[in-house]
């Protein structure tokens, strides 16, 4: 135990301290007056979420990964269990036309959050069995994509665009990491680029039919429109663009240092400040400035978890890493984009900053599948060191370590020279 605490990759572990102290005084702030006064007490409960997020996170560090791809499809099938338990009896009341929740003993749980890092192990124990070889369409690419498309179905269904594309982003992704071959890459491309330019333009040409149609027939689909409209129809339904126009003005107001914690005011204009609208009051209170520290600290996160993944002599760990290297990034630019007014809204959390017990449990269970490849990982190399270095004597090994520690400038051709010094060898 103490060689395995030893391999913990201390950067990550203060990164997210951060990310704790920056999280639970901006909830405070987003909950102190305004409409989200109700919520008051958030940020003592994502204190306890932390504190719980943190324990999660050791546990999952000193568990194999390998176990998690080892028991990926009982995972997978549990998690589909878990996804459909919105239509039983466990149901809890949706939120802004969602109705992806279920209540556990009074506790709120959103299963479409915990089925992302089931996807991903899911996928990547699929994908690490090629051996490097390149995904053919039929056999690799569709059973691939069936194992991320029924998921996908079942939180459409649950009316959570948000999560139903970041299931589609880990999937590309792994695809991608998995060997595709550039001509399926380059159809898909083509495919989902021809579909999005479509029904952009449809969109936009048949506007009120739709609006009809969805009154009509699709009465619970209607929020999707709401959410689509000040993208792709500016101007055409302001009740629609109200939080997205407010979201605007909060970070706009903030400026380069913005108006000091605790001063925000347009922020506590905007809904669900304390949610998936927290960077409208980090933006406003602390300005351009705190928003780029946030920034810094998730490039930090990412970078560090790359940097595992390029170490990592296991092939499964790198495909852990690339899904939820691929999750956190389409969090971030999608919360962050829907509140400036260049992504449509959706329920997307700002990851580790905005409030939602589910959500951060399971990005510090991710984070701790991503500690135990680093750790596992590192004593693989240790072990490997030394069964290197077993058969050699204390004198060899000596020799071995000067060696290593040499440093042999290049001439070119493979051969290097020493640079003698005078007296030296006379």
């Amino acid at each position: 135990m103490l060689g395995k605490i030893k391999n913990i990759d201390w950067t990550i572990v203060i990164i997210l301290l951060m990310m704790a102290g920056v999280c639970i005084p901006v909830v405070h702030s987003a909950v102190s007056g305004g409409s989200n006064a109700k919520m008051a007490g958030s940020d003592k409960l994502m204190a306890i979420y932390y504190v719980l997020g943190f324990i999660v996170f050791f546990i999952v560090s000193f568990i194999n990964y390998k176990l998690f791809v080892k028991y990926a499809l009982y995972l997978y099938i549990f998690g589909i269990g878990v996804l459909m338990l919105v239509w039983s009896p466990l149901s809890s009341n949706g939120i802004n036309g969602a109705n992806g929740w279920i209540s556990v003993l009074g506790v709120s749980i959103q299963p479409a959050e915990v089925f992302k890092l089931v996807l991903i192990i899911g996928i990547g124990a699929f994908l690490v069995r090629k051996q490097k070889e390149k995904l053919r369409f039929w056999k690799d690419v569709v059973p691939v994509g069936l194992v991320a498309m029924i998921p996908f179905l079942l939180v459409i269904i649950q009316n959570d665009l948000g999560n139903a594309l970041c299931y589609a982003i880990i999937l590309a992704a792994l695809l991608w990491i998995g060997n595709l071959k550039y001509t399926h890459a380059l159809i898909f491309i083509i495919l989902a680029g021809g579909l999005l330019y479509g029904g952009v333009t449809a969109y936009r040409a048949y506007h009120p039919q739709i609006v009809s149609f969805v009154g009509e027939h699709m009465s619970e689909q209607k929020h999707y429109l709401k959410r689509l409209d000040p993208i792709l129809m500016p101007g055409v339904n302001d009740k629609s663009a109200y939080h997205q126009t407010r979201a605007l003005e909060a970070v706009a107001s903030g400026g380069m240092l913005g108006k000091g914690y605790m001063n925000g005011d347009l922020s506590q204009k905007v809904p669900y400040t304390y949610a998936d609208s927290i960077i409208t009051v980090i933006g406003e209170e602390f300005g351009f400035v705190g928003m780029a520290v946030l920034m810094l600290l998730y490039f930090i996160l990412i970078h560090r978890m790359i940097v595992i993944a390029l170490e990592c002599r296991d092939r499964a760990g790198p495909f852990i890493i690339v899904g939820v290297v691929a999750m956190f990034l389409y969090q971030i630019f999608e919360n962050i984009g829907m509140n400036i007014g260049i992504m449509p809204i959706t329920g997307i959390t700002l990851p580790f900053i905005s409030y939602g017990g589910t959500s951060l449990l399971i990005n510090m269970a991710s984070m701790g599948v991503v500690m135990s490849i680093h750790v596992y990982n590192q004593e693989f190399i240790k072990t490997e060191d030394m069964l290197r270095t077993d058969h050699l004597d204390e004198a060899d090994k000596g020799a071995q370590r000067k060696m290593r520690g040499l440093k042999l400038p290049t001439l070119g051709f493979g051969r290097t020279k020493a640079k003698i010094s005078r007296g030296e060898g006379r």
